[in-house]
């Protein structure tokens, strides 16, 4: 047992005493000399990312920064009253903004149906021979209802998908079906793809047209009970058919 006191390379008392373990610790230093040469001891430090990772870092970082700053005005121009900066850039707004930042209310005031719509397509093909050979028409929207019927957790795409494109075809387009504006244009190419997607998947043939038809039914007002007077015919079907659209090639199924 050494004495309290005594000097030590390090130092180290414990209670006055020399521990043990701290003369472990001495010989375990001495060790790492020896092998070092008899030199100092080499310290790790913890080194430093390269110049050019923090710097790659940094530039992310303001990249970042900025796409949101820009988001976040051109949403704000979108949903702010017009103004004499959103009317000037209104076509770079729009290409920003829509179809994947729509802005509306429609989440907390939703408008209800009053139409039930069926939309249904029929594509066309040329075959090599000249001969043009039409599909027979297939139901989108039975589609759509088989996949949510019966689905505690129904897909948002399955049920809103189609029935949003056509709602903004109805806002976009007149009734000769001719666009009148950019975002016009791109709501007929949005309709018309999900139609073509979704007949390839589903119906087998080539096809480089598609054409839609959608027959609306209004909605029955429900029956009159007591001395009511009974409810009104309910109205025919209204049939619309779109002009033919060219897509790109489908190769059979």
């Amino acid at each position: 047992m050494r004495e309290v006191g005594r000097d030590r390379p390090d130092g180290a008392v414990h209670g006055g005493v020399a521990s043990p373990d701290a003369d472990e610790s001495d010989r375990a230093v001495a060790g790492r000399a020896a092998q070092n040469g008899g030199g100092p001891l080499a310290v790790d430090t913890p080194s430093k990312p390269p110049i050019a990772v923090r710097a790659g870092v940094r530039v992310t970082v303001v990249l970042c920064l900025a796409m949101t700053l820009v988001h976040v005005l051109l949403v704000f121009l979108e949903v702010a009253p017009p103004n004499p900066v959103s009317r000037q850039y209104s076509r770079q707004v729009d290409a920003w903004v829509f179809p994947l930042f729509e802005q509306n209310w429609r989440l907390f005031a939703p408008d209800p149906e009053s139409v039930n719509r069926r939309i249904s397509a029929r594509t066309m093909h040329t075959a090599a021979d000249g001969a043009v050979r039409v599909s027979g028409w297939f139901d989108l929207s039975a589609v759509d209802t088989a996949a949510v019927r019966h689905d505690p957790f129904p897909s948002h795409t399955a049920q809103n998908m189609l029935r949003r494109a056509w709602t903004s075809y109805l806002e976009t387009h007149g009734s000769d079906d001719r666009p009148h504006s950019q975002r016009a244009v791109m709501i007929q190419e949005y309709l018309c793809n999900i139609a073509a997607e979704r007949v390839a998947a589903r119906h087998h043939g080539a096809f480089e047209s598609i054409q839609l038809r959608v027959v609306g039914l209004p909605v029955a007002a429900p029956a009159a009970v007591g001395p009511e007077p009974a409810a009104a015919a309910q109205k025919p079907a209204d049939t619309r058919y779109l002009p033919w659209w060219k897509v790109a090639p489908h190769a059979a199924g």
